[in-house]
């Protein structure tokens, strides 16, 4: 009896320390290098570095496109784009 309680708890223990684990399903894990029909872009958000995410990105939100759009900070088209979205806010 004592055993069966004892794989009991190593099984759900096992099964918390998955769970426990980020998922990575809404991170970007890489980057676009371009996107050719910037016109498309409707909005961003930032990703940042900390918590399930490893890496900082802009997700760029485009039309007709379940999915975002994954882009380098750093990178100079991005940052006018944003600049270019940011300005069309106000």
């Amino acid at each position: 009896m004592k055993f069966h309680a004892l794989v009991l708890i190593l099984l759900f223990a096992c099964m918390y320390l998955s769970l426990a684990q980020g998922s990575y399903g809404n991170c970007c894990l890489g980057y676009a290098k371009e996107i050719r029909r910037k016109a498309n872009i409707i909005r961003y958000t930032k990703q940042e570095s900390d918590g399930d995410c490893n890496i900082k990105a802009i997700l760029f939100t485009m039309k007709r496109r379940a999915k975002p759009v994954c882009a380098n900070p750093n990178d100079e088209w991005v940052k006018q784009e944003i600049g270019r979205l940011d300005k069309k806010q106000q």
